[in-house]
C-alpha cells in the first residue's frame, strides 16, 4: 500500500499517491488519472506498478475531488472545468518530485495513464521531453483543435485503444499514429479488437473490464516500462 505525498508544483503545492516497490526503490512511473479523479482504481493501478517493481506516483489533478462510479455526470464536470493549465504545472511538479527521488533508479521517468489521464499522458510527454522517456497511454489521447506539438516528444511510446470507444475513436488514434510517427515520434497506438473504453480499469466502472486483455497487456505495458527506464 502506498500513501499521500506532497510536491511543489510551480510556486504552489500538489499532492499525489506514492506506491514503492518491496525493495524500496526502482524506475520512476507517473499514473495520470480518470475522470473519476484520484480514486481506489488509480490507486489500485499504482500499487500494481510498485508490484511490478516501480516507483509510482499518481497525482491529484482534481486537488481532492472525486466522482462516484456511477456519477458520469460530475466526472464529466470534473474533466471539463480542470484547468489544464494547472493539470500540466501538477504532473510537471510529479516528475521532478519522481525524478528527484532517492529511491528513483532511473534516469528519466515513465507515463502511464488512463482515459483523461491517456490524453494528458501526451500533452506530459510534449512538455516535458527532458524527463519523460516512455508512456503507456490506454484508452486516451488529444482530439479536436487542443493539441500539443507533438515533434517536442522524445519518449517513445506504446499505446492501448479500445476498438468500441465513443469517448476516444479508434479511426482517430490511427490517425493520430500516423501523426506521430510524420514528426518522428516511435509511437505505437494499438486498437484491441472487441475491446470497450476501460478495459483495464479494476472497479469495472463502465462494465467493460476485460481481463483476459488485461492479463495480455499487463506484462508487456511492464516490460515495455523496465526496458526504456532500466
Amino acid at each position: 500500500m502506498g500513501s499521500m505525498v506532497e510536491f511543489a508544483s510551480n510556486g504552489s503545492t500538489a499532492r499525489g499517491y506514492l506506491a514503492a516497490p518491496a525493495g524500496g526503490s526502482g524506475p520512476g512511473v507517473i499514473v495520470v488519472q480518470e475522470w473519476w479523479g484520484l480514486d481506489s482504481g488509480i490507486k489500485e493501478m499504482a500499487d500494481r506498478l510498485a508490484a511490478a517493481g516501480f516507483l509510482a506516483l499518481a497525482p491529484d489533478l482534481y486537488h481532492g475531488e472525486l466522482a462516484g462510479h456511477t456519477e458520469m455526470d460530475k466526472a464529466g464536470e470534473l474533466m471539463t472545468n480542470l484547468p489544464i493549465d494547472r493539470a500540466a504545472r501538477d504532473m510537471s511538479g510529479a516528475v521532478d518530485f519522481l525524478a528527484g527521488h532517492d529511491d528513483t533508479t532511473s534516469d528519466g521517468v515513465g507515463v502511464m495513464g488512463f482515459c483523461m489521464g491517456g490524453m494528458l499522458s501526451f500533452i506530459l510527454a510534449a512538455e516535458r521531453p527532458d524527463a519523460v522517456s516512455a508512456v503507456v497511454p490506454f484508452y486516451g489521447f488529444p482530439t479536436g483543435d487542443d493539441q500539443p506539438d507533438y515533434s517536442t516528444i522524445t519518449a517513445v511510446i506504446r499505446g492501448h485503444m479500445a476498438e468500441h470507444d465513443d469517448f476516444f475513436p479508434p479511426a482517430a488514434a490511427a490517425e493520430l499514429e500516423a501523426e506521430l510517427r510524420r514528426v518522428g515520434v516511435d509511437a505505437t497506438l494499438t486498437v484491441h479488437p472487441g475491446s470497450g473504453h476501460a478495459f483495464m480499469a479494476p472497479h469495472n466502472a463502465l462494465g467493460t473490464q476485460n481481463q483476459d486483455l488485461y492479463d495480455q497487456i499487463w506484462p508487456q505495458a511492464t516490460a515495455f516500462l523496465h526496458e526504456q527506464l532500466g
